[in-house]
C-alpha cells in the first residue's frame, strides 16, 4: 500500500521499510535501525495525539518505564522521540504471528497447548506487575508468537498513556477483555490484567468470548453484572481445575482475584503439573466463534485498536457511566433501559428483563434473591455441582458453625443484678468514648492523619528526608540506577510525590547510583559481522569503522576497538572498529631490459621475490645477459610475491651465403629474408647490377648484423 513515510529516514536513524499495519492511535511500520543495523518495528502516532504536549509527556515517562523493563516474554519498548510533528515509539520487531491468528486458524485450543501458550503470557505479565506497571489492554492480538516459537506480549503503557490523555471517566480498551472496574471507570491494578488473561484463557479453551452482543455496551454491561461461566460447560469432560482457574481470574470483585501476575504463574504451574495427561490432551468440540460486531466510533474518534502487528475491530471507545442504572431484586440487579451514545441518536440498545446470568462452580446464585422476583425459575433447577475448592470452603463453614453453636449456652445460670448491670453498661460506655477519642486523635492529628508526599526528586537524601519529616512521614532508602539522574541525588519516591497517605505509612527514596554500566565484550579477531551481532546482543552502539592495510590478517578481521573490551560503559554506548583490509598491494615495477643482477635487486627492493626462468632465450634486440620478459609484467602484488624474470642469450648466430657472381636485387631480397640488414655499394654506376664483393661472407654472424655487396 502507498505510504508517504514508506522509504524515508526518521530521526536520521531509522529506515523505514513497509508498513505493517494501521489503528486507531498509530500505524506500524517495519523499519532498520541504521545504527545498529537492525529490524525494528516503527510505531508512529496518529497527528491528533502526537500534537498534544501533555500525552506525548506521559507517553514519554511510561515509554521510559516499559524500556526499563527487560524480560523474554515482553517486548523491548528500544526508543521513543519525537521528529518534527512525528512522534513515535520503537520496539522490538518479532517475526511471526498473533495469538489472534492461532485462535481464528484452529479455534478451540486443547488445554496443553492453551496453558503452554499462557504460560509466558502470565510470567511477562508477573515481572511487569513487579517492576509496578499495569498493561490495561490485554488481548489476543497483543500476544506476539516469533516464527522461533518465542512468546512475548507487546504494549506496555500505551493504553495507559492514551486513556490519561483522554476526558474523565473515558478509556479505550478492546471491550470484549475489559475488568469490570475499568468498564465503571475506577482505579485499575494488577488484578485488571488478571481479569483480562482469565477472559483470554476462556476465549483459548472454548474457542468463544463469553460474552458478546449487538453494541460494545451490551458486552461492557456483561462484565460488570454477570459471572462467567465454567469454560466445561462448552467443553464437556474439561479438568474441574482449569474451570476453577478461569471463575478465579474473572471474578467481578478483583479482591477474590489473584494479586498479580506472579501468583496466578505458581497457581497455573501447579495445576499443568498434577493434571492428567487425558485431561491435558482432551480434544474440544469445533468452536463457535462469536466475533464482535464492529462499531462506530464517535466523533473525532478514530476507529481500531492497540496491537502491535494489527489492530482488531472489537476495540471501542467505551465513556463508562457514573452510575449503572439498575433495579434491584434483593442481592442481584437487572439492568434497566441504557441509551446508546455512539450513534446521533438515541436507541435502546438492552432489554429491561435480561436472561438470568449463568453460574460456574465457584459462584453460586443466591436463592433468597429469586424468591418473589418474576421470571426466573428455581435456583435448584440449573445450581451446578460445587467445586472441590467450593465444597472444601462449604464444608468448612458448616464445620466452624457447628462449632460456634455448641459454644453458645441455650440457658443462663445466673440472672445477675441489674445495678451491676448498668454499672458495667456505663464502663463500657465510657471505655468506648475513650476509644473514639484516641482513634479521633490518631486518625485526624496523630500519626493516622492523611499527608501529601512532598516533592523531593533531584533533592540530596538530607533534603529529601528532612522535607518528609516535616511532612510527618518516616522514610527509607533504596539505590537505584539512572541515566537522567546525578549519582548521590533522589529520583523519586514511592508512593509517588502529590500521594495523600497515612503518616504512619513509610515512604520510600529511590536514589540514584548514576547510569548502571556494563562491560564491552571483546571484539578483536572477529569478523565484522561477527562484531556487530555481539554489539548488538550486547546493546551497544556501533560507531565509526576505519579501514587499514594489515599484513597477517585477512580483510574483513577486526583489529582493534575503542573503546577497549571490558571498560564499564552505558549501554548504546558507539563503539569504533579497525578493521584489516588485508595485506597491502605492491605496484610490479618493469624491470624487461635490465642486466639480470639489477633488476633481482629492483624487485626485491619493492617486496617482491624474484625467481629466474632456467630457460634462456634469443632475442636480437636484448643483449645476452639482460631480462627479456617477466611475469608477470605489470598490476599489483602483496608483499614476498614472485616474479619470474626469463634472460636473453643475445641474438642467435645465422650462415651468411655467398652471393657473389649473383644479380643484386636476388641478393638483397634473400638476405633480407634471412633477417640481415643489407647494404649496396655500386661501383661504376652498377650498371651491370652483379655482385662483385660481399662482406661478410661464408661465415656465421648475429641475426640482424649488416651485409654489405659491392656491385658492379
Amino acid at each position: 500500500m502507498s505510504d508517504a513515510l514508506v522509504g524515508n529516514l526518521v530521526d536520521n536513524r531509522y529506515q523505514v521499510q513497509s508498513r505493517l499495519a494501521r489503528g486507531g492511535m498509530s500505524t506500524v511500520y517495519l523499519a532498520t535501525d541504521q545504527r545498529l543495523d537492525r529490524d525494528v518495528a516503527l510505531k508512529v502516532l496518529h497527528p491528533h495525539l502526537a500534537d498534544d504536549p501533555q500525552f506525548l509527556d506521559r507517553l514519554g515517562r511510561e515509554a521510559k518505564a516499559a524500556a526499563r523493563l527487560s524480560h523474554p516474554h515482553v517486548v523491548g519498548v528500544l526508543d521513543q522521540g519525537e521528529d518534527g510533528r512525528l512522534a513515535y515509539l520503537v520496539m522490538e520487531f518479532i517475526k511471526g504471528h498473533t495469538l489472534r491468528d492461532v485462535l481464528n486458524d484452529k479455534g478451540a485450543l486443547p488445554p496443553r497447548l492453551a496453558l503452554a501458550l499462557i504460560d509466558p503470557v502470565v510470567e511477562g505479565l508477573g515481572a511487569a506487575h513487579a517492576a509496578g506497571m499495569i498493561h490495561r489492554d490485554i488481548k489476543p492480538e497483543n500476544v506476539l508468537i516469533a516464527d522461533d516459537g518465542r512468546i512475548k506480549l507487546g504494549d506496555f503503557g500505551l493504553a495507559r498513556a492514551i486513556s490519561t490523555s483522554t476526558s474523565t471517566g473515558a478509556l479505550i480498551g478492546t471491550v470484549a477483555y475489559l475488568s469490570p472496574e475499568l468498564v465503571l471507570g475506577k482505579q485499575a491494578d494488577a488484578r485488571s490484567d488478571i481479569y483480562s488473561v482469565g477472559i483470554m484463557l476462556y476465549e483459548m479453551i472454548t474457542g468463544r468470548q463469553p460474552f458478546d452482543g449487538d453494541v460494545p455496551i451490551q458486552v461492557a454491561y456483561q462484565h460488570v453484572n454477570s459471572t462467567v461461566a465454567a469454560p466445561s460447560l462448552e467443553v464437556p469432560g474439561l479438568a474441574t481445575e482449569i474451570d476453577e482457574l478461569v471463575q478465579w481470574c474473572t471474578d467481578r470483585d478483583p479482591d477474590k482475584r489473584p494479586v498479580d501476575g506472579s501468583a496466578l504463574l505458581s497457581e497455573l504451574r501447579h495445576i499443568r503439573t498434577n493434571l492428567s495427561d487425558a485431561e491435558l490432551d482432551l480434544q474440544p468440540p469445533a468452536a463457535v466463534r462469536s466475533p464482535l460486531p464492529a462499531v462506530a466510533a464517535p466523533p473525532n474518534r478514530p476507529p481500531g485498536g492497540t496491537g502491535l502487528a494489527s489492530d482488531a475491530q472489537d476495540t471501542a471507545y467505551v465513556q463508562p457511566p457514573t452510575e449503572m442504572p439498575t433495579e434491584t431484586y434483593g442481592s442481584l440487579q437487572r439492568p434497566t433501559e441504557t441509551i446508546s451514545r455512539t450513534s446521533g441518536n438515541p436507541t435502546t440498545v438492552m432489554s429491561s428483563a435480561p436472561r438470568r446470568p449463568a453460574y460456574g462452580p465457584l459462584s453460586t446464585p443466591d436463592e433468597a434473591a429469586y424468591d418473589g422476583a418474576a421470571g426466573y425459575d428455581d435456583p435448584a433447577e440449573i445450581a451446578v455441582a460445587p467445586s472441590k475448592r467450593a465444597q472444601r470452603k462449604l464444608d468448612r463453614d458448616e464445620e466452624k458453625a457447628r462449632q460456634r453453636a455448641a459454644a453458645t449456652p441455650t440457658k443462663t445460670l445466673h440472672e445477675g443484678n441489674p445495678r451491676r448491670r448498668g454499672l458495667l453498661w456505663i464502663v463500657l460506655l465510657v471505655v468506648a468514648a475513650l476509644l473514639a477519642a484516641v482513634a479521633g486523635w490518631f486518625f485526624g492529628m496523630g500519626p493516622g492523619s492523611p499527608g501529601t508526599v512532598p516533592p523531593v526528586a533531584n533533592k540530596t537524601v538530607a533534603q529529601a528526608q528532612d522535607l518528609l519529616r516535616t511532612a510527618g512521614f518516616q522514610s527509607t532508602v533504596k539505590d537505584v540506577f539512572n541515566d537522567d539522574v546525578s549519582p548521590g541525588l533522589v529520583v523519586g519516591s514511592e508512593p509517588n510525590a502529590g500521594a495523600v497517605i497515612r503518616k504512619f505509612q513509610p515512604v520510600s527514596l529511590a536514589v540514584s547510583k548514576g547510569p548502571e554500566l556494563f562491560p564491552l565484550p571483546e571484539l578483536t579477531g572477529k569478523t565484522l559481522d561477527e562484531a556487530k551481532a555481539t554489539l548488538n546482543s550486547a546493546k551497544m552502539a556501533l560507531g565509526p569503522i576505519t579501514g587499514t592495510f594489515d599484513e597477517k590478517a585477512p580483510a574483513g578481521t577486526v583489529l582493534a576497538m575503542a573503546p577497549r573490551s571490558g571498560n564499564p560503559v552505558r549501554h548504546g554506548t558507539p563503539v569504533g572498529l579497525t578493521v584489516s583490509k588485508g595485506p597491502q598491494p605492491i605496484p610490479v615495477p618493469d624491470v624487461r631490459g635490465q642486466e639480470q643482477r639489477a633488476a633481482v635487486d629492483a624487485l626485491e627492493a619493492a617486496g617482491l621475490k624474484a625467481v629466474v626462468a632456467p630457460e634462456t632465450v634469443n632475442d636480437k634486440n636484448v643483449p645476452k645477459g639482460a631480462v627479456v620478459a617477466q611475469d608477470p609484467a605489470s598490476g599489483n602484488l602483496t608483499r614476498g610475491g614472485t616474479v619470474t624474470l626469463t634472460i636473453s642469450k643475445g641474438p642467435k648466430l645465422v650462415e651468411v651465403p655467398s652471393f657473389i657472381g649473383k644479380q643484386a636485387k636476388e641478393a638483397k631480397e634473400a638476405l633480407e629474408q634471412l633477417g640481415f640488414k643489407v647494404q649496396v655499394d655500386e661501383i661504376l654506376g652498377g650498371f651491370f647490377g652483379t655482385v662483385r664483393d660481399q662482406y661478410p661472407v661464408d661465415t656465421s654472424v648475429p641475426e640482424g648484423s649488416l651485409v654489405t655487396l659491392t656491385v658492379v
